[in-house]
């Protein structure tokens, strides 16, 4: 379980990096329309404050630095990330271990399913399969309400709290008293311990990178006053000016710019 986990993680990160690239894409070729407007000289005269070219290279000014903001804070998150999913990599095989030296203990019937459950919800498995498209029409058309529960309780947060349950559980049994020290109650506290400190390192680290992302788009594509609307208000006074079949506007008309938000 903790292998598709990464990958998902992994996977989620490639989508963020390919999308900041975009972002980065934008700013270049907004610094490229002014770099063209310019060149045109006194015939690039709008009377719109926003679009006169000071006001373009404060934006671009502001552009940059939002982007750099992200890139500054991207590292932290990434490497919490990675930090975390190194610590959780392990748990569900030991957590195997944890529940067969359990049974092998003198526990009860009742114990053991307790505990069965809390490693079910640790490892993202179900109790009994999950029914078949065929099964539930079957079951509907026989009045039976079919409702299914998701099993899957394996975001950070839940295995976190499901381990401490577990933990907890073997706390309150005297007879679970394994030799080995990884299996110990204290052994799996201070692991337990770790993973929390992990995963309060990435949602720390997250904030951040939020913020700088929130920043970012709001320079870059909000409604009427970002570099995206910007850059088409730019392009459509070029037009206005020299003529939809002119050079001066061929020239800036393939700069393409793209709504990320």
């Amino acid at each position: 379980m903790e292998s598709i986990h990464s990958l998902l993680t992994i996977k989620f990160i490639h989508m963020t990096s390919t999308s900041e690239t975009g972002h980065a894409k934008n700013v270049a070729n907004f610094e490229k329309l002014i770099a063209n407007i310019t060149a045109l000289g006194t015939p690039y005269n709008p009377s719109k404050a926003s679009l006169k070219l000071p006001a373009l290279n404060t934006q671009l000014t502001a552009a940059k630095a939002a982007i750099t903001a992200v890139n500054s804070a991207e590292p932290a998150y990434k490497n919490a990330i990675s930090a975390r999913d190194v610590a959780f990599a392990p748990l569900s095989k030991l957590i195997t271990r944890v529940n067969n030296a359990l049974k092998a203990s003198d526990t009860t019937t009742q114990v053991d399913e307790s505990a069965l459950t809390l490693v079910r919800k640790l490892q993202g498995r179900r109790a009994t399969p999950k029914m078949t498209e065929d099964e539930k029409k079957v079951a509907a058309e026989a009045g039976n309400e079919v409702t299914e529960i998701s099993s899957s309780q394996m975001s950070f947060d839940s295995r976190i709290d499901n381990f401490d349950k577990l933990i907890k559980l073997l706390t309150s049994v005297t007879a679970y008293a394994p030799n080995e020290a990884d299996l110990k109650v204290t052994a799996l506290t201070t692991l337990l311990t770790d993973l929390k400190a992990k995963n309060t390192a990435v949602i720390t680290a997250e904030a951040p990178l939020t913020n700088a992302r929130i920043a970012r788009n709001d320079v870059l594509y909000k409604a009427g006053t970002g570099l995206v609307d910007t850059s088409v208000d730019v392009k459509t006074y070029v037009k206005s000016v020299f003529g939809a079949t002119s050079p001066q506007y061929k020239t800036i008309s393939g700069l393409t710019f793209t709504n990320r938000k």
